[in-house]
């Protein structure tokens, strides 16, 4: 089983230390009273990928560079792309292990491309990024230098791919729970940068959603929101009857201006609109692997920018915000 002593150890000696029971309990309830039932193929993936010493790592760059093709024999290469496969589907990257490159469902590396040039310098920063997929964004936060980085993302698929990459990486000061945002201790005012990118919609309150992501700020801190948005003014919402692009567990989607509205609502200031666009069909789409349905699927075949639910096509918008 994953376990997360080198989390507990790391944050023993920073500023979470006061956390550690709120972890320790929450960890517990959420995860080690629990059982999935492909946990066990989970593991057995992971326990595929060789024992060998990666010759680079690089965080800075699109796709993230684990070890090089020669690092690895014939047999070790076999067996890591029988692990590899064995985590299907893969949806947040891209990745390289070992020469071996993995086509993800969705461009991660676009969405870091819009959100980077906004951000205050991640150098020497403590970072949280909540619901962080893969991890694939923790990484390249690493990659400008934070400090020390923690994802959280309840998805346990998603805790095996994260540690295919921190296999070869132990070291580094990047973490995964397998957590939502609401399981976090409350009032941690601790981190210095907080990612929110693609969990607005899925949350039944927006506006709890951003005060948890407040209160794991320290006072000045920025906030960093990636989400759905519609066409319309600050009053426009939209709530899907039952479906959004196939996706049951969307409930709220605001205009950007709506957003921003929520924000400063829950007490941000210098709230900003740094980014917006329609979701490409090269972004999200169907890949060897993640072989399963994608964005194209979702929408109205006659009419690509409307969903098959005959909403409007995704579009994305990305806000920075600072906690007073």
């Amino acid at each position: 089983m994953i376990r997360f002593d080198d989390f507990l150890a790391h944050a023993d000696k920073n500023r979470l230390q006061r956390f550690i029971p709120d972890f320790e309990r929450v960890l517990d309830e959420r995860y080690y009273s629990r059982t999935h039932g492909d946990y066990e193929g989970w593991w057995n993936a992971l326990q595929q990928l060789p024992t060998a010493q990666a010759s680079q790592i690089q965080f800075d760059v699109d796709t993230l560079m684990i070890g090089a093709e020669g690092d690895l024999d014939p047999e070790e290469q076999e067996s890591l792309i029988k692990g590899l496969r064995g985590l299907h589907p893969w949806r947040k990257g891209p990745f390289n292990f070992f020469g071996n490159h993995i086509d993800t469902e969705w461009r991660s590396d676009w969405k870091w491309t819009r959100v980077a040039p906004h951000l205050s310098p991640l150098k020497g920063r403590f970072v949280l990024d909540v619901g962080c997929g893969s991890g694939y964004h923790c990484w390249r936060m690493l990659g400008e230098g934070a400090q020390f980085v923690l994802g959280v993302d309840p998805s346990p698929k998603f805790l095996f791919q994260f540690h295919c990459v921190k296999k070869y990486a132990p070291t580094a000061p990047v973490y995964y729970l397998p957590l939502r945002s609401e399981d976090l201790p409350p009032n941690m005012d601790a981190f210095d940068t907080v990612f929110s990118m693609g969990v607005l919609y899925h949350r039944r309150s927006p506006f709890d959603h951003i005060d948890e992501l407040k209160a794991a700020l320290r006072p000045g801190g920025e906030l960093v929101l990636e989400t759905l948005i519609v066409p319309g003014d600050e009053n426009t919402v939209l709530t899907p009857l039952d479906r959004y692009a196939q996706m049951r567990n969307v409930w709220f989607i605001g205009s950007s201006l709506a957003t921003k509205r929520w924000l400063e609502r829950c007490g941000f200031e210098d709230v900003r609109i740094v980014d917006e666009g329609v979701t490409s069909l090269d972004e999200q789409r169907q890949t060897d692997w993640m072989t399963f349905q994608s964005l194209k699927d979702f929408l109205d075949p006659e009419d690509f920018s409307r969903t098959v639910e005959g909403y409007p096509a995704p579009a994305r918008a990305v806000l920075v915000a600072r906690k007073p």
